[in-house]
């Protein structure tokens, strides 16, 4: 595909630079996910600098419209997956409601003996083994999100179960345990090794950290989730209305 700008026009060259790449980004060729044409040759076909180029790919990039990977090149964003806060499901259940197909790429079931955040959310001893879940999930073509999940002795589960189903289901229907209430804490963070091998991205770079407490009917903390998402992948929305 050839591109070209309009070196006679008013519009500055940055400017008519960033509309070429909106609309390489809209062309079926780069679809979700696929790499934009080499920075270098780019800007030789278009007789600008780098300089210039980059100050148009940065604006998108600052969007969320586009990636950029350090020695690998720039690709188009995929659409950010989204999730509400007041509406909260279980992560299988938010994502069918958007008609997203989700992958698992991990999955991991231990019994460990708790930290003391997590000891005094469920109010045990720290001597007590609670069951601990690691999923890494996320559209087919890579993961997303990394959650590390520990639940409350008194629930009852033995690491048997098809954690494949929904979380909420698995506790409802095998259970009898109800998720009621979801308190949450968002923030941002640095990966550290861990993580960013998990989510495929660079040590440092940010990812979106949600700490979930989460209550049955009768007010019981049953569940303490941690979930880092990829920040280029996830968004994070808040309705409120005013009454």
């Amino acid at each position: 595909m050839k591109f070209s700008i309009n070196h006679k026009s008013p519009v500055p060259l940055h400017i008519q630079a960033e509309e070429l790449v909106r609309n390489i980004i809209k062309d079926p060729q780069y679809a979700d996910g696929k790499f934009l044409p080499n920075e270098v040759d780019l800007a030789k076909q278009l007789a600008i600098s780098r300089t210039t180029l980059r100050q148009a790919l940065n604006k998108l990039v600052y969007e969320g419209l586009l990636i950029r990977k350090k020695g690998i090149g720039t690709k188009v964003a995929g659409a950010s997956v989204s999730s509400k806060s007041n509406n909260w499901l279980s992560f299988s259940q938010e994502m069918q409601a958007r008609g997203i197909p989700i992958r698992n790429f991990e999955l991991h079931i231990s019994w460990v003996t708790p930290d003391e955040q997590v000891a005094n959310f469920f109010e045990i001893s720290n001597t007590k083994k609670v069951l601990k879940l690691e999923r890494l999930r996320g559209r087919l073509e890579g993961p997303f999100v990394y959650f590390v999940s520990y639940f409350h002795p008194r629930v009852g589960l033995t690491g048997d179960e098809d954690f494949k189903r929904p979380l909420y289901e698995v506790l409802e229907k095998d259970y009898s345990v109800i998720a009621n209430l979801s308190k949450e804490e968002i923030s941002a963070k640095a990966a550290d090794k861990l993580i960013a091998g998990k989510l495929e991205i660079e040590p440092n770079e940010p990812v979106l950290f949600r700490k979930r407490f989460v209550y049955d009917q009768g007010d019981r903390p049953i569940e303490f989730n941690l979930g880092y998402y990829r920040a280029d992948s996830f968004v994070y929305t808040i309705e409120s209305r005013r009454e």
